[in-house]
């Protein structure tokens, strides 16, 4: 029998915290890894007091979500965009030996994960914090990719969820029958070793609303929330959720007025879609802040675990949270949707599809989730730069 969450962290990885080691007692073993931790401060996060490059609505969001006060959440903000420099950085720098990062505590700190502790001695010896792990973020990789592929057939009704977990340097699996996900694991032939079941305590769903960022109606019956504006070729749009619509399915404005079609669409599997617009239409790089204002759409440089997010949406406006995890395989009843990073943040029906950014960077669409923004919940969005890659789109950025 599966054996929920009595697979303890300690089992699944040998774990060594390295922090405060001056750096006289290790020399560095790869320049590369100095110099990653030196990657230099986006421009846009270079702040002194509340910077202007942080929108208002940002600030106010995270403070009524997140509990911070103005000051402290354009501080995290600038932490977390010096963070996500050096985490890109240092993927590159240990390549094999990479096994992810994560941002923990109130002061937004950078955690590395590393096989190699000669590695993580180095990252010490220059002001980081690393922690020496089995597995590299590769092999982690590998086993949730044949989960992916045993779940193509038919999702797993018992487990809704799986996804690479950084922090516990294992593969999580969710399970609402013990029986059922095991089964499934002997299916898939996933090295167990990487596996850490736990207990399901939701069921998501997508978040499509048959009743009826800005709302868009999809052939007069659903609605949906855009996501971020983009152009092809010149020609607007926007990306939004797959579900939302089909190829061919017609997107129009709150007041009745045409948008356009969609012209792709990918659901389950992916959870995707792009909308092309009439010429009537501009791109904005802008996303609703329902405060009677908009957030300028920077870029797209994603957002590590445990760094803030906020979410924009048609039903429930504008919510902030944090990101759990990511590359995440979701099972809806429609089947599995692959690659998605799970969230604290809440959202209803109606919100699907809609922006999910953090400072000024745009981070996915909205796909589904469970629980709503009364009693709280967790939300999936696909990250936007796979949608923008797969489309041959521009983001909109201001």
């Amino acid at each position: 029998m599966l054996r929920i969450r009595a697979l303890a962290v300690a089992a699944a990885f040998a774990t060594v915290a390295l922090t405060a080691a001056p750096a006289v007692s290790a020399p560095a073993d790869d320049p590369s890894i100095a110099a990653a931790l030196a990657a230099p401060v986006p421009a846009a996060a270079r702040t002194a007091a509340v910077p202007p490059a942080v929108p208002p609505a940002v600030l106010h969001a995270m403070q009524r979500d997140l509990g911070l006060a103005p000051q402290a959440a354009a501080d995290r903000i600038d932490r977390e965009s010096r963070a996500a420099a050096v985490q890109q950085a240092l993927t590159r720098a240990l390549g094999d030996r990479w096994a992810g990062a994560w941002i923990d505590g109130p002061r937004a700190e950078l955690v590395v994960a590393t096989t190699d502790a000669s590695a993580a001695r180095t990252i010490t010896a220059h002001g980081g914090r690393a922690t020496v792990v089995q597995h590299p973020l590769w092999a982690l990789d590998q086993a949730k990719d044949a989960l992916d592929q045993a779940s193509r057939a038919a999702a797993p009704e018992a487990t809704p969820l799986w996804y690479v977990d950084v922090r516990s340097n294992t593969v999580v699996v969710q399970s609402a029958d013990d029986a059922r996900t095991e089964a499934f694991l002997d299916q898939s032939g996933v090295d167990r070793a990487l596996v850490r079941a736990e207990r399901a305590t939701a069921t998501p769903r997508p978040l499509a609303d048959l009743h009826g960022g800005d709302a868009y109606y999809i052939d007069d019956a659903a609605r949906c929330s855009i996501g971020f504006p983009v152009t092809q070729g010149g020609r607007p749009g926007f990306v939004s959720a797959g579900h939302c619509g089909q190829p061919g399915s017609n997107a129009t404005a709150s007041d009745g007025s045409s948008i356009g079609t969609f012209q792709g669409s990918t659901f389950p599997g992916n959870d995707w879609s792009w909308v092309a617009a009439g010429p009537e239409w501009t791109a904005q790089p802008q996303v609703n802040d329902y405060a009677g204002g908009a957030v300028t759409v920077g870029g797209s440089s994603e957002q590590p675990v445990g760094g803030s997010v906020c979410r924009s949406g048609s039903t429930t406006g504008w919510h902030c949270g944090s990101v759990e995890e990511q590359n995440a395989t979701v099972n809806y009843q429609e089947g599995s949707v692959y690659g998605v990073t799970r969230t604290d943040v809440c959202a209803e029906p109606g919100d699907s599809g809609g922006s999910f950014i953090s400072g000024d960077q745009a981070q996915g669409v909205t796909s589904g989730g469970s629980g709503d923004c009364t009693s709280g919940g967790e939300t999936y969005f696909q990250p936007v730069n796979p949608i923008l890659s797969a489309y041959g789109l521009t983001l909109a950025t201001g």
